[in-house]
């Protein structure tokens, strides 16, 4: 069966204000929108719940793992209550830190996804977390290209505006083929750290129509954010 409803957003640490400091304000339409997106998210009647992101191998994190902002100069803590080493990736941990402000939120578990894996591993591993229960949700953590324009970490490409205009038409749209037709190597050109997580998503949803909502596109930083719902039709 297919998720029932996916919430998508980005990772930017400056995402958390207390790391954006003195900016935290150029990036509060981003936050309303992931606000926004994450509570329409729980207020869907599902048996598990997922936080799937982009990280170094794919991986399984239990729901009581921790992660911590300490490396972007924050020792805040996120996540579950383990007392061992908080080793959620950046993604997940933003995924868990949206999840608190907003009250905070039951999660089966966290899923990293490598940042080289092929579209067919992803849309494979999207349909394992889609039949983990009868009725399963994901908020899906990617950033788009990081080489979007003067500003970016990356330095311009113009490639960029193309590929993260297709990335938004196809989370409007519902459109997973579109997002499972991502090539991965562009987007690792292009910086797109949410390829994978994306593609997950698409193999999750499988072929279910999917009613699209776009909250969110901008490239704020010379990086590509999306905030998007996603509710399927089965």
């Amino acid at each position: 069966m297919p998720v029932v409803a996916a919430a998508v957003c980005p990772h930017p640490p400056a995402i958390v204000p207390q790391l954006a400091q003195g900016a935290a304000s150029e990036l509060d339409a981003l936050r309303a929108a992931a606000d926004e997106a994450i509570a329409a998210l729980l207020t869907a009647q599902v048996d598990a719940r997922f936080v799937v992101g982009p990280a170094a191998s794919t991986v399984r994190f239990a729901a009581s793992t921790g992660g911590c902002f300490a490396p972007w100069g924050l020792p805040l803590r996120v996540g579950g209550p383990d007392q061992g080493p908080p080793v959620l990736p950046l993604s997940l941990a933003v995924g868990a830190w949206l999840l608190e402000r907003a009250g905070g939120a039951e999660i089966t578990g966290y899923q990293g996804v490598a940042a080289d894996a092929g579209p067919a591993a992803c849309a494979a591993l999207g349909a394992t977390l889609a039949a983990a229960a009868d009725r399963v949700a994901l908020l899906v953590m990617g950033d788009g290209s990081a080489r979007c324009g003067a500003r970016s970490p990356g330095g311009d490409d113009p490639g960029a505006a193309v590929f993260d205009r297709a990335v938004a038409d196809a989370l409007a749209r519902g459109d997973a083929r579109s997002l499972l037709d991502l090539p991965a190597s562009t987007a690792a050109r292009l910086l797109a750290a949410g390829r994978p997580a994306w593609q997950v998503l698409a193999g999750a949803v499988g072929d279910a129509p999917v009613t699209g909502r776009l909250r969110y596109a901008g490239a704020p930083y010379g990086v590509g954010y999306f905030v998007a719902t996603w509710e399927t039709s089965h």
